[in-house]
């Protein structure tokens, strides 16, 4: 059952581990800064892994909502959101307190495919995938299936270059490459 304190602990905890890593942030910091007692936590959560790997969840659906958003406010048709989509990671790129893709921050941080923390990590990319997959259909490409693999690839290559580089611009990088893809 949902609770103020739980969505105050997952936003908490979401923000702490995206910036300096789930293993480096610590229970005792992540209580600090939500202002919650450490038996609150475990009446929400088994542990701090089953604290991740729900948080995961939650960002995931706002990551896909948000997504979904931009596409429907800024791209006029279902071909046009296959470049869009690209437009609004780098807008993401260029905001302040961007540190890369949180889902493959956890697979990386809990490399074990079976870590529930791994999985929910994983499930977010195939949600991701299922949005383009939809989106590559709708727009009547050849091979929505191959599109929708490549695109993911190249949004998390993109936000992986963003990050470590400072190169922004990765984002319109892998948007040609997509367009080169369709023509």
């Amino acid at each position: 059952m949902p609770s103020k304190k739980r969505d105050q602990l997952i936003a908490t905890a979401n923000e702490l581990f995206y910036q300096n890593g789930f293993h480096a942030t610590g229970i005792d910091t992540l209580l600090d800064k939500a202002g919650i007692a450490k038996m609150t936590l475990y009446n929400h959560f088994t542990s701090k892994e089953d604290l991740i790997s729900k948080g995961l969840a939650v960002k995931s659906k706002k990551v896909l909502a948000w997504l979904h958003q931009g596409l429907e406010d800024h791209a006029v048709s279902e071909r046009d959101k296959l470049f869009t989509i690209f437009d609004i990671y780098e807008h993401w790129f260029k905001s302040d307190g961007f540190y890369g893709c949180m889902f493959a921050k956890a697979a990386a941080e809990f490399p074990d495919p079976n870590h529930p923390v791994h999985k929910a990590a994983s499930k977010h990319l195939a949600g991701l995938f299922e949005m383009l997959l939809n989106i590559a259909t709708n727009a009547k490409v050849n091979n929505p299936t191959s599109l929708a693999e490549q695109m993911v690839l190249l949004l998390e290559g993109a936000s992986s270059v963003a990050f470590s580089t400072g190169a922004t611009i990765s984002a319109r990088r892998a948007k040609r490459t997509v367009i080169q893809l369709i023509r």
